[in-house]
């Protein structure tokens, strides 16, 4: 990490990828041409152009193309933050300085200032989702310096190595366009920006159509070369994932990323493919897993002795699923942040050990004894094996099964619980759960699927109102402070938070605060190591899948970068073919 002299960029472990006087990231191309128009789905609806707050429904896509941030952090040096906003950083024990471009410009052509930087942080505290308050809470002020520098001080006792960079990462708005309006109040007032892109038009819950900035000030930094290259982008809302691929070969929409095998595997057979008017790729990348899951709401006294969690886990039937529905076309995830090289696998040893080793008191033994595993089920009896131990399990935690259906000894209540998912996907799941269904009733267990609206959808899950959920979060490649607002204790209670199961253990809060004040790269490794072992010992979530490729069916119009890293799906670095 830098310290004190001005730097160009702020690096959380070991040497930045580029050198200060860097053109542009390998992964673009720098002299891709602009013009042309870009048609691209989202799921839902929209009601609201402000992301950033608890109520409403807004596009993340719009607020990154149309406002900047501080620094950017690309997909090659992940643990990085290059000059955007700010040019250069000034980095200490217990501030962090900003020194903001003197070019930097509002849409309007009105200078973003210290103010402007000073109005954004305080806003998301103030008015954004609760949960900023857990993101920043070891940040105790920002002051401002002089028109172009800000400086933001750090609680007392403050141990956050991640904290310079991920203030870089927060968006800045004009003080002007907000102060005479409610931030925590959706709205469709169209908000000035100071990014590529500025909205044009939109219909509320159908489309939005936005422009490229002909005079975007940060066109040239290097941060933004080869990025942001269509004069048009229009995003067009639906309400189901597969009425896009129609979508896709009627010339509607211009490209699309497929999320269902089968019709990988099957739906692209067709003339356009044929001839090559559109593309089928494979893009793969270096990205961590998406945690993909059924989410379990440990507020529901049912599912709150680990028992019954790891019971449901042994009933779905993964191997199944992906042979005899999804082509045998993804893995399983088999750890809270698969494919980022800091899996708990085996048995602790080193350095996770030891840290382990602290909280010997607090944990199950199956911790240091018994490497976490998930279900076998490639064979009939496996399967069935699986689903004795289930019921064992349910035996061990006070229920039995009378009448076909298990009960609670006590209660004679019936173990039923619903699992929800969202329309955009839900077509999809239902071939999923069928078979889960099951074999949950093998072992006399009830549960019903439902697919919500998507709005309805995010409305439950933000008011933790579901017994069990079909969720998926991307993960950071370096974890950090957003593990507060996934796994940590004050989050389960906040409303809108990512804590949506409600995890409360005094370890995992302990071992996340480590991780955030880790000085050394093999302490770091080590505290996620052990976060991720303490986390599969409790059986919080049923893993799902993931794929090492972002699938894209795409009109074949665009120029697309030629590069060996596996950056995966990228459009905003495409181009139109003139």
């Amino acid at each position: 990490m830098c310290a004190n002299a001005a730097d160009k960029k702020i690096a959380l472990y070991g040497k930045a990828k580029y050198a200060d006087n860097f053109k542009s990231f390998s992964y673009v191309n720098p002299n891709a041409p602009k013009g042309g128009r870009l048609i691209i789905p989202e799921y839902g609806g929209f009601d609201n152009f402000n992301p950033f707050i608890f109520k409403g429904s807004a596009s993340g896509t719009v607020a990154d193309l149309i406002w900047d941030s501080l620094g950017y952090t690309p997909v090659d040096d992940i643990s990085v933050a290059y000059p955007l906003i700010a040019k250069e950083f000034e980095v200490s024990k217990n501030h962090v300085d900003f020194i903001l471009d003197e070019r930097a410009k509002f849409a309007d052509g009105s200078a973003v200032t210290a103010d402007d930087v000073i109005f954004s942080f305080n806003i998301l505290l103030s008015s954004g989702a609760p949960i900023y308050k857990v993101y920043y809470a070891d940040v105790e002020k920002a002051e401002k310096i002089n028109d172009h520098h800000v400086r933001f001080h750090f609680r007392d006792g403050a141990q956050n190595k991640e904290l310079p960079l991920i203030l870089t990462q927060f968006k800045i708005f004009p003080q002007k366009d907000w102060e005479t309006r409610d931030f925590a109040k959706p709205s469709l007032q169209i908000p000035l920006g100071n990014g590529p892109y500025k909205i044009k038009t939109f219909k509320a819950g159908k489309y939005i159509v936005l422009e490229r900035n002909q005079n975007y000030w940060a066109k040239d930094v290097p941060t933004r070369k080869g990025f942001y290259n269509f004069d048009e982008i229009r995003i067009d809302y639906y309400q189901d994932t597969t009425v896009t691929l129609q979508a896709l070969f009627a010339g509607n929409i211009d490209l699309r990323e497929e999320y269902i095998a089968k019709i990988w595997a099957t739906g692209y057979d067709n003339d356009l493919i044929k001839s090559g008017k559109v593309i089928k790729k494979a893009f793969e990348h270096n990205n961590p897993a998406v945690l993909q899951h059924f989410a379990i709401n440990l507020r529901r006294d049912k599912f709150k002795d680990k028992r019954i969690r790891r019971a449901l886990d042994l009933a779905f039937n993964f191997d199944f699923a992906n042979e005899k529905l999804f082509y045998s076309a993804y893995k399983r995830l088999y750890s809270y942040f698969t494919n980022t090289g800091f899996e708990a696998t085996g048995l602790p040893q080193g350095k996770e050990k030891e840290v382990l080793e602290k909280y010997k008191d607090k944990l199950s033994e199956n911790v240091f004894e018994t490497p976490f595993a998930l279900p076998d089920n490639s064979t009939p009896q496996k399967v069935r094996e699986n689903l004795r131990q289930a019921v064992q399990l349910f035996k061990e935690a006070g229920y039995e099964i009378t009448d076909g259906k298990m009960r609670n000894i006590q209660t004679g209540e019936p173990f039923e619980f619903e699992i929800l998912s969202n329309s955009a996907n839900g077509t999809t799941f239902t071939r999923v759960m069928l078979p889960f269904i099951h074999n949950l009733q093998k072992i006399g267990v009830e549960a019903t699927f439902r697919s919500l609206e998507v709005n309805i959808f995010k409305n439950r899950m933000d008011n933790f109102d579901y017994d069990m959920a079909i969720m998926s979060y991307r993960i950071s490649a370096m974890p950090g402070n957003e593990l507060k607002e996934m796994y940590g204790s004050k989050a389960a209670d906040v409303k809108g938070s990512y804590n949506v199961m409600g995890i409360k253990n005094e370890v995992v809060d302990l071992l996340i605060d480590e991780i955030i004040k880790a000085e050394k790269k093999e302490d770091y490794e080590a505290y996620i190591k052990a976060l991720d072992r303490v986390l599969l010992s409790e059986y919080y979530l049923i893993f799902q899948w993931y794929s090492p490729y972002n699938r894209v069916g795409y009109q074949n119009k665009f120029g697309i970068p030629q590069t060996d890293i596996k950056v995966g799906f990228q459009p905003f670095t495409w181009w139109a073919k003139q």
